[in-house]
């Protein structure tokens, strides 16, 4: 390793000189252009300046010899200066290097000045050059132009021209090299012969030759010789034939000089058609944009957050299917609203990203724009309300301490719910069930056994559901039936038939059905009469009843709220919230909770006290009486068909609602009825009427309409993607004109929910932090409590506690309840109530006041005790010794306080001390050794502290250096843990981050290089005879890769790691050479280059168990003295300790995303609406004080099959204004129930046990508005095993409990226990939910076969049949939990008969069934055989039995089995299934068997 380090570093000499003997050649090549330049014969420009250049070149070689004689005494001094030779090693001083300089400017201030001079008047001859031959170009075209029009053209030379490939070769050369010759030649013998008369033969004399007179033409006349005299008009003719016939001569230079010219002509012309075809594409996009902008709602400037637009390009651009990451432009998103486009930016600035697009592309990318217009009158409409529900809190909040009583308002919630008519609690969630109340508030039996489908979130949402499902299989069947009849007879004949044989009910409904289709025109005006009629009749009968008694209009007060409810619900204002609230989702149910009373079944003392909350309220009055006074109301005016009781007097609403009400409410309830029943109308003919509905119970069909139906609907809900229509088709249908208001109400311009932390949420933390910027006691704190604010963790997030709602908390719970298909008026309504309902007592608001003022104070002395720690840790070693605080802690007020404070140590347990005798506390326990002694004290507690605080700060003596040192070190320790955050549940950056924290602090402060490795202690599988436990050394420094990693180190090994280990201190070796046992893993290093100190500490967890070591050693450092001072030891130690804390931190991560992947698989075996689930996990920004973004962990599909990312990818909050619902359930800690795309989601945060959210489960239910009843409380089962496991796992990770081992399997190690840490919570639930159980209940189960036979004789065979089978489910269930107790059954002759099995279930069952542990060695069962009895059933069919005990053991025993099949199965197989360095993603997913079918 030294020789290598050794050899490398005269490199840098040996390559200046070569740069040196590089640069002479240029030197010469710069001389060589002068010469040549005054060497040209001809040249006025430097004749005339001969002199002038004589006197440059002399000066140009003094200039060069002076700068040669610089620059080799320059190299000479460097080379004495630069190198110290010593006697055992080189140092080299280091050069001056100068960043970011711009090469042009550096060449320009090295060029010398004559080259400048030289290189002008170059250029200036040059050009005087060209402009010589340009002007004779131009001369002698003028010449050739006069001479054209003196001699006119022969046309008689064309006939020459002609493209014949035959002769075509011989043909262009005749005229190019002998018809210009000799075509004149022959004209002038002629000439000659006319002149002499010799036209006949006869007259020829001797004296003149005809072809001697051509020839010597033709010698005279040769083009080689002599120069073109002229030519005549025929001549120059014949030159343009030959030049025209030469083009067509193939392989010549005028024949490709002629295609080169063709094919640039084409090219052009090509480029110009396509310049102008884009030219149009491009004005006839920005046609379809500017048509496209009239679609968004503007501000009240007419433009658009540039924000928006970004992030609709973004979605498209992010889209998998359409593959445009890679070729479109990147986008640089904004980060705030300030931005604004109006039209023409608008278009210009989309234009610019989908310029190259496709036609194709573009007209989705239409699709997508309008789409996401819709959208974002969606995200207006809940930034509006959640406007109105921040207002609101901020006026319940008398005291503005910046919280709310929770159990008061879900109390609140409660009665407004009761209260609201059937059809608004249709859309509306019902605030007794979860996700209002948490799993923790819900009794084992109610969680575990309760199978009412009552109890759902949504009102009779299965049982709405199956008479959807029943009505449309009718349908397709009656649709089939009439295809098959081939005359009307027979239509009609089945027709009636079909009406004789359907049952009354379903009778009723296809009439009503029928009925629907009577015209448009006369259902409005006949409706709308008759709305009129009943709202004047209803207006006098609720004048009358509304008169009377004080106490009456008290009452009565509260059904004016009801019916408020009912006329505002009506209220939808445009056609999107017609086919909203007309069009569900699929699979949308209802469910009434009139049932259950005002009371939550499943909590006791919270539900007591949410009573009498109830109770106190002074303008409410009973559940009873309201239900009472409705009844009495409602038999004085029945609703006959008609939404007149919904329509109150107008004389005791304010103005304000009666015109929003009136306006829309008359009518639109029709309309969405006769949208709804179009949809759902079946085709039966000539059905006479049955029954009449009320517009209550047609509603409550309407509004859920199954997937098979949804895919018939030509109107999509307002969610989905637009229809396949053109944009003119759009423009020219002026119903598809949208408004520039919601509801009757204008936008504003701003999106205020975007920008909660700045104008409603406060910061704690930061408030007092400020406050002590301006204390000048704690001046020197400021800077280290600016550090601790910059270092802090994640930021942003409430916190869940059970008791109190912040802001965010109970906005988002307020949102939750009303949903997002109900009008902004029910808003209002709800406001108004909680207005009026939402009272606190005196004691109330004190006892707030008095909570704010100590959370303050708490958040203060945090800041000053961290701050004080940090400065009094000035090594950044991660403790204090508690000897050195009590020496100095004792001399407070002179020693007066002494005594007091020992008293102190009474109340706190110290940690062990460590093998030196030294008690060590951490950051936390020396915060509560100083919180316990201020107690002790007399006076004011935060007085005291302060001054504590304030004595302790000026006492501590630190040096300028020790402070700038330990703001350095603190800067690297934050980023370990920075690492670990950000890494995406990856170790790679945490051992990066902790190697260069050692490399930088050993160059700044230690003046020395070092290398260091990590070594993490495994068991010894492969040779247990060296030892129980190896050392593998799994990351180290760069240099020492080859010889250290990956390495092993057994006991029986030279070494003292294992000394660190087993004592649990570190270790320091000022000098390896002399120490003796100290193993070296480079076996090639020599003996005497072994020189220098090692350093071993160990690595412990938070219960201080070892569980590695890190060394550090000098060994390439090539100082004699190198060994490691105090100080540096110290900050070692700090760096093992962050390391650790990071190291775990990320292993807690791995666990539960192991706890996720076990519980999604388990619920996705049991149920079959679910589309999708993804995990995301919180993360800090990329940069400080920025906000946290969200990391997607993995995605698992339909099939149950899960998509582990390795790069998990990032997603900021910036690019979710159309999925904000991700970040509101992180911000809040709260479910969000949303709906996107046409797609709903269920948004459920994993806490950690502060209660802030620590990352989110999206479950995406695809169309369907919400899961049945059964996969709804799976998936809170799912999610409270989850939950309970992440605090199991987060608690002992922090220390905060013990680690608890309840099976046998979990002895096996830490990761092969997060894979079973799910199946063991559930079956701790399980089987404290059986020891609540009664005998009765279990004897009823073992009665139920006897009651059989005597009534199954009169039942069809239907329920004879489902009789049956639930008698063998009871019995197959309770035989495979005998087999689990008592396996030797299974050789018993008492096996097949069950009259003796059921002798086994006794009280000593449920006993046996809680102590029962799956996993233990001793246990033997035949899993073959009870697969066969429990797997037998489905969960469907356990589900309808609806027994509590089935239930329970059905559960139990599926968890048993996949305990037992993990058990056996080596624990390779229990592994997290993370990805490795080469992988970008793995697959992972539960075994099948062990768990429970969907059907």
């Amino acid at each position: 390793m030294s020789e290598s380090a050794f050899q490398e570093e005269p490199k840098p000499a040996q390559e200046n000189g070569k740069e040196d003997k590089e640069n002479k050649p240029e030197e010469t090549e710069v001389k060589e252009p002068t010469k040549s330049s005054q060497g040209v014969p001809g040249s006025s420009a430097l004749d005339t300046s001969s002199n002038v250049a004589e006197i440059e070149a002399d000066e140009i070689k003094s200039q060069e010899i002076h700068l040669e004689g610089q620059s080799e005494t320059s190299v000479c001094s460097i080379k004495d200066s630069s190198t110290r030779v010593s006697k055992n090693f080189v140092v080299r001083k280091p050069a001056k290097v100068i960043f970011n300089l711009d090469p042009t400017a550096l060449n320009s201030k090295l060029e010398q000045p004559w080259k400048k001079n030289f290189f002008e008047r170059l250029e200036a001859r040059a050009q005087k050059m060209q402009q010589k031959i340009i002007d004779k170009d131009n001369l002698n075209k003028e010449l050739e132009k006069k001479a054209e029009k003196n001699l006119p053209r022969d046309n008689l030379a064309k006939e020459w021209f002609n493209a014949e490939s035959m002769t075509l070769d011989s043909r262009a050369y005749l005229l190019d090299k002998l018809l210009p010759t000799l075509v004149p030649g022959v004209e002038k013998m002629l000439m000659q012969v006319e002149k002499k008369k010799l036209w006949v033969e006869g007259d020829i004399t001797t004296k003149f030759n005809p072809n001697n007179h051509l020839g010597e033409y033709l010698m005279r006349n040769n083009p080689y010789y002599i120069k073109d005299s002229g030519m005549s008009g025929y001549q120059r003719v014949m030159r343009d034939v030959t030049e025209d016939l030469k083009i067509h001569v193939p392989n010549t230079v005028p024949n490709r000089v002629t295609k080169m010219k063709e094919s640039i002509k084409q090219k052009r012309e090509q480029r110009q058609f396509i310049k102008e075809v884009k030219v149009r594409v491009t004005k006839t996009r920005k046609q379809a944009l500017q048509e496209q902008f009239s679609e968004w709602i503007l501000d009240p400037k007419g433009t658009i957050p540039m924000i928006v637009i970004q992030n609709v390009l973004h979605e498209f651009f992010q889209n998998p299917d359409l593959q445009l990451e890679t070729c479109c432009k990147p986008l640089d998103i904004v980060d705030s609203m300030g931005p604004r486009l109006n039209k023409t930016e608008f278009i210009e600035y989309v234009s610019s990203y989908v310029a190259d697009f496709k036609n194709e592309m573009f007209e989705k990318l239409l699709k997508h724009f309008c789409h996401c217009a819709d959208e974002f009158r969606e995200v207006i409409k809940t930034d509006m309300r959640r406007q109105i529900f921040a207002e609101l809190f901020l006026h319940c909040d008398h005291g503005k301490v910046g919280f709310l009583d929770r159990q008061r308002t879900l109390a609140l919630l409660e009665t407004f719910y009761d209260q609201s008519s059937k059809m608004l609690r249709s859309l509306l969630r019902n605030p007794r069930q979860w996700p209002f109340i948490e799993f923790e508030e819900i009794d084992l039996p109610e969680f575990w056994g309760d199978m009412d489908n009552q109890k759902h979130i949504y009102e009779d949402f299965d049982k709405v559901l199956l008479e959807m499902n029943a009505l449309l299989s009718e349908k397709y069947a009656s649709k089939i039936q009439s295809k098959l009849l081939e005359t009307p007879e027979d239509q009609h004949n089945h027709d009636e038939h079909s009406e004789s044989t359907l049952p009354e009910q379903q009778r009723g409904t296809t009439a009503e059905q029928e009925r629907n289709r009577i015209s448009t025109k006369e259902q409005e005006q006949g409706r709308e009469l008759t709305g009129e009629k009943e709202l004047d009749k209803d207006s006098v009968t609720e004048q009358e009843t509304h008169t009377g008694s004080t106490p009456e209009q008290g009452s009565s007060r509260e059904l004016i709220i009801e019916q408020r409810l009912h006329r505002v619900n009506m209220g939808a204002t445009t056609e999107q919230e017609l086919h909203r609230e007309s069009i569900a989702a699929q699979g949308q149910h209802k469910r009434s909770d009139t049932e259950q009373g005002p009371h939550r079944g499943s909590t006791s003392e919270q539900g007591s006290r949410r009573q009498s909350v109830i109770e106190q309220e002074p303008h409410k009055v009973s559940v009873a009486e309201q239900r009472s006074h409705r009844e009495s109301v409602t038999e004085q005016g029945p609703l006959k068909g008609s939404t007149a009781e919904q329509e109150p007097s107008r004389e005791i609403f304010p103005e304000r609602q009666q015109d929003s009400t009136l306006q829309s409410g008359r009518g639109s309830i029709f309309r969405e009825s006769k949208i709804s029943r179009d949809a759902t109308s079946f085709e039966y003919t000539e059905i006479s009427p049955q029954k009449e509905r009320t517009q209550e119970q047609t509603y409550e069909k309407e509004l859920f309409v199954s997937s098979e139906l949804q895919e018939e609907v030509s109107t999509s809900r307002r969610k989905d993607h637009p229809s396949e229509t053109t944009k003119k088709e759009i423009q020219k249908d002026p119903s598809c004109e949208k408004s520039q208001k919601i509801e009757g109400k204008s936008w504003s311009g701003e999106l205020l929910t975007c920008n909660w932390k700045m104008n409603y949420i406060k910061c704690e933390d930061e408030e007092q932090a400020n406050l002590l910027y301006s204390d000048n006691r704690f001046t020197d704190l400021h800077s280290i409590i600016r550090n601790i604010q910059s270092y802090k963790e994640v930021k942003g997030r409430s916190a869940f506690n059970g008791v109190s709602f912040n802001l965010l908390q109970f906005v988002q719970l307020l949102e939750t309840f009303v949903g997002e298909d109900v009008p902004l008026s029910v808003s209002e309504t709800l406001t108004t109530f909680f207005k009026r309902g939402y009272v606190e007592t005196k004691e109330e608001k004190i006892s707030g006041l008095e909570e704010t003022r100590q959370n303050a104070s708490r958040v203060r002395q945090e800041l000053l005790l961290e701050a004080l720690f940090q400065k009094w840790d000035s090594d950044g070693s991660g403790f204090l010794d508690l000897k050195e605080i009590d020496e100095l802690l004792y001399t407070y007020k002179e020693g007066m306080e002494k005594e007091s404070m020992k008293k102190a140590k009474l109340h706190i347990q110290f940690p062990k001390p460590q093998p030196d005798q030294e008690v060590r506390l951490s950051s936390k326990q020396f915060q509560k050794y100083i919180e316990l002694v201020v107690s002790e004290l007399r006076g004011n507690e935060d007085h005291v502290l302060e001054s504590i605080v304030e004595f302790l700060m000026n006492t501590l003596e630190r040096s300028h250096t020790e402070n700038l040192r330990n703001c350095a070190r603190r800067k690297w320790l934050y980023q370990i843990q920075h690492a670990a955050e950000t890494s995406g549940v990856s170790l790679e950056p945490v051992y990066t981050e902790t190697f260069k924290a050692l490399t930088q602090d050993a160059e700044a402060h230690g003046n020395k290089k070092i290398c260091a490795h990590i070594s993490l202690l495994e068991e010894n599988l492969l040779l247990p005879d060296r030892g129980e436990v190896v050392l593998r050394n799994v990351a180290c420094t760069l240099d020492d890769a080859p010889f250290v990693l990956n390495k092993v180190l057994y006991r029986d090994m030279k070494g003292i790691s294992f000394t660190v280990v087993d004592e649990g201190k570190p270790i320091h070796v000022p000098q390896v050479q002399h120490h003796g046992n100290v193993f070296f893993w480079n076996h090639s290093l020599k003996k005497s280059d072994q020189n220098g100190s090692f350093l071993a500490l160990p690595l412990q967890d938070a219960y201080m168990r070892i569980f590695g070591v890190m060394a550090v050693d000098t060994l390439r450092d090539k100082k004699k003295i190198n060994i490691f001072v105090p100080h540096e030891i110290r900050f070692y130690q700090g760096v093992a300790n962050v390391f650790s804390t990071a190291y775990h931190y990320v292993h807690s991560r791995e666990h539960i995303l192991h706890v996720v992947i076990t519980g999604i698989g388990w619920l996705c075996d049991i149920t079959s609406d679910i589309t999708a689930i993804t995990t995301y996990f919180i993360e800090p920004g990329l940069m400080q004080d920025s906000d946290y973004v969200l990391r997607n962990m993995m995605v698992t599909r339909h099939l149950g099959l899960t998509e582990i990312h390795r790069n998990p990818p990032i997603i900021f909050r910036k690019t979710c204004i159309f999925r904000d619902f991700l970040f509101k359930c992180t911000d809040s800690s709260e479910v969000v129930l949303a709906s996107v795309c046409g797609e709903n989601h269920i948004l459920i945060p994993l806490r950690e046990r502060t209660g802030k959210a620590l990352g989110v489960l999206d479950f995406n239910i695809g169309k369907s508005k919400m899961l049945l009843y059964r996969e709804f409380k799976d998936l809170q089962k799912m999610m409270k095993v989850v939950q309970a496991a992440c605090y199991e796992i987060l608690g002992e990770l922090s220390g905060e409990i013990k680690k608890n081992y309840i099976l046998e399997i979990e002895n096996v190690g830490e990761v092969q226990r997060a894979g079973i840490l799910f199946f063991r919570i559930m079956l701790q639930e399980l089987q404290e939910s059986l020891r609540l159980l009664t005998s009765i209940d279990f004897v009823s189960l073992l009665l139920y076969d006897y009651h059989i036979p005597a009534e199954s004789i009169s039942l069809p065979d239907s329920k004879t049949q489902e009789l049956e089978a639930n008698i063998k489910l009871v019995q197959d269930i309770l035989i495979g939990v005998i087999l689990f107790i008592h396996p030797e059954l299974e050789l018993s002759s008492e096996f097949g008969n069950w009259e003796k099995c059921k002798l086994y279930v006794s009280r000593y069952l449920v006993e046996n069934i809680c102590d029962f542990d799956p996993t233990a060695k001793h246990v033997e069962v035949n899993l073959q055989l009870i697969g066969e009895y429990i797997r037998g059933h489905s969960r469907i069919e356990v589900w309808k039995f609806g027994n509590i005990v089935i239930e329970y053991l059905y559960h139990w025993a599926h968890i048993c089995l996949a305990l037992m099949e993990l058990n056996k199965k080596p624990s390779s197989a229990i592994l997290p299934p993370l990805p490795s360095k080469t992988d970008s993603c793995v697959y992972a997913k539960m075994p099948k068997g062990n768990l429970p079918g969907k059907c």
